[in-house]
C-alpha cells in the first residue's frame, strides 16, 4: 500500500488566507492528502458530559460536531417538595392545645408540637386542639386537628370543659399545654374537671420521663410522663420534619356550662410603657437616627415599644431602660424594626431571639442588614417621615 507523499509547502499554500497584511493560515482547510487537521480542544468539548459536576468526557462522541462548552459547574437543581407524611391509623393520639395569639402559631406554640412528637414516637399521633384552620398545623407536626367549639373571646371555663370531653371521647394519652398566662391558666382548670395530675413548667421531655426544676432550680424533679403537662419556652425544639397530614378530626359538639365569667375584655398594655423584655414588636434608634421626635411618633403610628442602641443610651438621648443588647435587655419580641443601627457584636446578641428582623440603615454591609429579613438600604432620616405619611394615608383610607 502506498501513500501519496506529503508536500508541506502545498499544504502551507493552500491553508494561506489571501488579503492579509501578516501571514495567517485556515487550520481548518483541508490538505494536500486530503485529511483534515484535528483539532483536539474543539473534540473536547464535543466529548464533554453536560450537567456533570466535574469533568466527564464521553470518548464515543468521537466525530461528532463540536457543541458549545459546557459549564463548568453544573446549576444546582430545585429541591423537590416534601411529601406530606399521612398516618391513617394511629395507635394512640398525644393532645397539642397551642395559644395561638393573634391567630398564629408563635415559637412557644410550635415547640409544643416537638415535645408531642417525641412522646408520640413513631406508632403515635399529634392532634391539635385549636379552634384556626389547619394550614399552618401540619408543618408544625400535626397529623390531626380538631376545631374546639365555644364562644368566641376570653371563655376559659367553656374551652376547658370542651377540651376535658375531647380528652374523653378521643382518649388522648397526653395533652400538653404552653406554661404561658393564657395556657397555664387553662392547663390547671382542665387538670381539676377531668380530675388528673398536672405535671407543669417541663423543661426536658423524652418518651421515658419528663423533667422539671424545682426549689428554685437547685434540684430537678424526673417523673413518668403525666397525663397533662405544660411545657416551658425554649425547652424543647420544634418540629423539624416533613409536613404532616393535619386532617380534620370531627367531634361531638358537648354542651357549654354554664360560665361565672359575665363579661370579660382584653384591654391592650401601652407600648410605650411595656418593657422590652415583655414587647412583642419594638422600634429601635441607633446613631444613624438624629431626629427622635420623629423616631417616638414612628413607634407610636406603628404600635411598637421604643428601644435604642447603647450608644444612644450612653449619650443620654434615650433612657437606659430601652437599651437593646447583650448589655441592656436581649429581646423575644416577633418582630424588631432597626432604624440606624449598624448591628454591633452585643446588640446582635440582644436581637437574636426576635423571630423576623427589618433594618434601615445607609450602609449596605453593615451586620444588622446582614441579620435583617427585609432591609431598605436608606437614610432613616427619610424613611421615618415617609413611613408615617404612608400610615396616615392608609389609615385615611379606611376611615
Amino acid at each position: 500500500m502506498t501513500r501519496a507523499r506529503r508536500d508541506p509547502r502545498a499544504e502551507r499554500a493552500a491553508a494561506a488566507l489571501p488579503g492579509a497584511a501578516r501571514a495567517r493560515f485556515d487550520l481548518f482547510a483541508r490538505c494536500a492528502g486530503g485529511r483534515p487537521r484535528r483539532d483536539p480542544r474543539m473534540e473536547a468539548a464535543a466529548q464533554r458530559v453536560d450537567g456533570a459536576a466535574r469533568l466527564r468526557l464521553d470518548r464515543a462522541q468521537t466525530g461528532r460536531p463540536a457543541a458549545a462548552p459546557a459549564p463548568s459547574r453544573a446549576e444546582p437543581a430545585a429541591p423537590p417538595a416534601p411529601k406530606t407524611i399521612v398516618m391513617a391509623a394511629p395507635a394512640f393520639l398525644v393532645a397539642v392545645v397551642p395559644d395561638l395569639a393573634a391567630g398564629r402559631l408563635s415559637p412557644h406554640d410550635r415547640q409544643l408540637f416537638g415535645a408531642a412528637r417525641t412522646l408520640a414516637g413513631a406508632d403515635g399521633g399529634v392532634i391539635a386542639l385549636a379552634g384556626a384552620e389547619g394550614a399552618e398545623l401540619g408543618p408544625a407536626g400535626a397529623d390531626r386537628t380538631a376545631r374546639l367549639a365555644g364562644p368566641e373571646g376570653y371563655a376559659p371555663d367553656a374551652r376547658a370543659a370542651a377540651i376535658a370531653s375531647t380528652m374523653a371521647a378521643l382518649n388522648l394519652r397526653h395533652v400538653i399545654f404552653p406554661e404561658t398566662p393564657d395556657g397555664g391558666d387553662l392547663a390547671r382548670r382542665v387538670a381539676v374537671l377531668a380530675g388528673e395530675p398536672l405535671f407543669a413548667d417541663v423543661e426536658m421531655v423524652s418518651a421515658a420521663a419528663l423533667m422539671r426544676p424545682a426549689q428554685g432550680r437547685r434540684v430537678e424533679q424526673r417523673a413518668a410522663p403525666a397525663r397533662l403537662i405544660t411545657l416551658a419556652a425554649d425547652a424543647v425544639a420544634p418540629y423539624a420534619g416533613a409536613p404532616r397530614e393535619a386532617r380534620d378530626e370531627p367531634l361531638e359538639p358537648s354542651a357549654a356550662p354554664a360560665s361565672a365569667i359575665l363579661a370579660a375584655e382584653r384591654i391592650p398594655a401601652d407600648p410605650a410603657r411595656t418593657p422590652l423584655a415583655l414587647a412583642d414588636f419594638v422600634v429601635s434608634a441607633g446613631n444613624g437616627v438624629t431626629d427622635l421626635e420623629t423616631f417616638r411618633a414612628v413607634a407610636a403610628a406603628l404600635g411598637g415599644t421604643p428601644g435604642a442602641s447603647r450608644v444612644l443610651c450612653d449619650a443620654g438621648l434615650m433612657p437606659r431602660e430601652a437599651q437593646v443588647g447583650a448589655s441592656g435587655t436581649v429581646l423575644s419580641a416577633t418582630c424588631y424594626l432597626a432604624l440606624g443601627i449598624a448591628g454591633a457584636p452585643q446588640h446582635l446578641q440582644g436581637v437574636a431571639g426576635c423571630e423576623h428582623v427589618v433594618a434601615v440603615n445607609t450602609d449596605l454591609h453593615a451586620a444588622m442588614i446582614e441579620r435583617a429579613g427585609l432591609a431598605i438600604v436608606q437614610d432613616a432620616q427619610v424613611v421615618m417621615p415617609a413611613l408615617i405619611e404612608e400610615l396616615a394615608r392608609e389609615r385615611g383610607a379606611f376611615a
